[in-house]
């Protein structure tokens, strides 16, 4: 049997503080309730409310959390930077 593709998301929150939380799903929809319920993360369920500002598609479970913790590493001005491209990318 042949391996099925899984889809899996890198997404960014913005906070009630404005600080920013990345994470990796293969539900963007049901990941957000779980944030937004403060069943997400001990980090999120200190700091909402919040609101999913980036996300990124990626073929594998794997390559969306190698691309999470590549972000994780960023500086916050890299993390806006790429906010903002995505954001534009979208209008």
């Amino acid at each position: 049997m042949g391996k099925t593709a899984v889809n899996a998301y890198v997404y960014i929150l913005r906070c009630n503080d404005n600080s920013l939380y990345t994470g990796w799903t293969t539900d963007l929809e049901r990941r957000l309730s779980e944030h937004t319920a403060g069943r997400g993360g001990k980090y999120t369920r200190m700091h909402r409310p919040v609101e999913m500002v980036f996300t990124e598609e990626h073929p594998t479970k794997s390559a969306a959390m190698q691309r999470e913790a590549a972000i994780k590493r960023w500086k916050r001005s890299r993390k806006l930077a790429l906010i903002e491209s995505h954001q534009k990318n979208l209008h």
